[in-house]
């Protein structure tokens, strides 16, 4: 008897001592504050807006809206739809040098503000995890978009892309094209500390992610990542993610099954000069996984150049039509964009 009674104590003690740990680690174990990186900041300074389409919207199936702009493709033979999705921290206006290509070269373009970002919603958290799969469907269905349409995601957005390519939805979409993508935290893509773009709590992170499998989620709230933004950007972008906005926005877990369980061509876009990734090994990754993926590099292209320099955005163009083979759709009337409200 003397024996049960050491052991229920040790084993209370043991429970007390791990349930102050998590605690201690969700209180205490939040992302800093990590300096300003130049090298993602200053390169959108530049950018010519002018032309930037104004926001629309579309229905969710919670009865919010979220945003998009819409890129009419240009006079002659229309090529199959394009959606792009921005990278981390950032919003559809991003992307504008990249859609304005697109739509140049007669590729109907939508870029999306991902939920939790842009004027999609709470900046930097989202209600459940796969919410932003759930919008993609809605954006797809309120848009009637047709099934040839490619997306397309850069950086996290990248990641994201991969994550609905190997899901359960991926079928949305005739194929995909991945810019610079982030694959996995542990992937040999991912350079030390991903160039200091961002700071990561990791011990909340780790212990939100055990009660998340425990079932117990009413943490997820709680921001599990700081990005490096000067303090102009800081007052426009998404600062933080909450545990549920990063652990949505970016590929599952198991990464390589997620690279397996793709069945829709796609390829991949990268930088020479990438600040954040490793970029001669995405090839390898994806080989790894049983994938044999075209990965094409553009020379002396940077991070965020991958989406503002023009021989990458013609690059991005061409891998999208040679995705498509055929690019020329007849029917330009089908992808009118419908805005609701």
């Amino acid at each position: 008897m003397k024996t049960t009674k050491h052991i229920a104590t040790a084993l209370s003690a043991t429970l007390l001592a791990a349930v102050i740990a998590v605690a201690a680690a969700i209180i205490l174990g939040g992302p800093g504050e990590p300096a300003s990186l130049a090298s993602i900041n200053n390169p959108f300074k530049d950018v010519d807006y002018t032309s930037l389409p104004a926001v629309a919207t579309y229905a969710t199936r919670q009865g919010d809206r979220l945003a998009y702009r819409y890129y009419a493709a240009a006079p002659g033979p229309v090529r199959n739809p394009v959606v792009l999705v921005h990278g981390s921290s950032a919003s559809s206006k991003s992307m504008h040098a990249m859609a304005s290509g697109f739509a140049e070269a007669g590729h109907p373009t939508w870029a999306l503000d991902i939920r939790g970002h842009g004027d999609s919603g709470k900046k930097g958290d989202i209600d459940h995890v796969g919410q932003l799969e759930e919008d993609l469907e809605d954006f797809v269905t309120q848009t009637a978009l047709a099934p040839s349409a490619t997306l397309v995601g850069f950086s996290s957005g990248g990641g994201f892309v991969l994550r609905v390519a190997g899901g359960p939805k991926q079928k949305l979409f005739a194929n995909y094209l991945l810019l610079s993508p982030f694959i996995h935290q542990d992937a040999p893509t991912v350079k030390p500390g991903t160039g200091g773009w961002v700071s990561v709590g990791i011990p909340r992170y780790v212990a939100l992610g055990i009660l998340d499998r425990l079932g117990i989620r009413s943490f997820g709230y709680l921001p599990v990542m700081r990005f490096a933004l000067n303090n102009e950007a800081r007052a426009f972008l998404t600062p933080t993610y909450s545990f549920r906005l990063a652990q949505n926005f970016r590929p599952r877990s198991d990464y390589v099954a997620n690279i397996q369980a793709v069945s829709h061509p796609f390829a991949v876009l990268a930088g020479s000069d990438d600040e954040l990734f490793d970029v001669e090994r995405f090839a390898s990754v994806f080989s790894a996984a049983g994938k044999a993926v075209p990965v094409t590099i553009i020379p002396g292209t940077g991070h965020v150049g991958l989406t503002l320099k023009p021989e990458a955005i013609k690059a991005a163009v061409a891998a999208v039509d040679r995705l498509n083979k055929d690019g020329n759709m007849p029917n330009a009337l089908a992808f009118a964009p419908r805005n609701d409200g």
